[in-house]
């Protein structure tokens, strides 16, 4: 099976559109107020309108309540939802009623897909086969893409190294990023 590629932490329309020309599977939306890459319903709108629909959006969340998770992500029409917290199953059962695809940060409870992110704390940071889909994260950048794309994770989540400073994603550092992967 293909890897798959999310670029996170998406905070520009532009950078949305060309990431995903260049062969981005998912594009990370951060309604976190805590993030640098944190955006909220109107840019959101803006980022989602710049993409084709190949790459599929994902909805991310750190303490928000379900209500406020399901709001947003109805209203912009995204129905991956990752809640970068230890998950606890009462949230991910009402998430599912509510009809989303859940992923969680490893330490919590599964969901549908389990992302281990060695730059969180307060997750597991060790990738390991589930009988789920595993998500890669945390300093995945152009020096490693490879050795990334060579693990057992079924999806690779590039952020922080894609930006010229914090919060500032560059075009320059995604092509980069594709070129390797192309190159490979």
């Amino acid at each position: 099976m293909e890897k798959l590629i999310k670029i996170c932490g998406v905070n520009d329309a532009l950078f949305a559109a060309r990431a995903e020309m260049l062969g981005a599977d998912f594009i990370g939306l951060i309604f976190a107020a805590h993030s640098p890459r944190q955006i909220g319903i109107t840019k959101a709108r803006e980022i989602l309108a710049a993409l084709s629909g190949r790459a599929r959006p994902v909805a991310v969340f750190t303490d928000s309540p379900i209500e406020e998770i399901d709001a947003i992500a109805h209203e912009l029409h995204i129905s991956i939802i990752q809640l970068h917290r230890k998950a606890n199953k009462k949230d991910i059962e009402e998430l599912h009623r509510l009809g989303y695809t859940v992923w969680t940060l490893a330490g919590g409870e599964t969901g549908d897909a389990v992302l281990f992110d060695s730059s969180h704390g307060d997750g597991e940071t060790t990738l390991r086969p589930l009988p789920v889909t595993t998500i890669l994260a945390g300093g995945i950048s152009s020096a490693n893409i490879l050795d990334a794309l060579s693990s057992t994770a079924d999806i690779i989540d590039v952020s922080g190294s894609l930006e010229s400073s914090k919060g500032v994603k560059s075009i320059e550092k995604l092509e980069d990023l594709f070129a390797t992967i192309a190159a490979r």
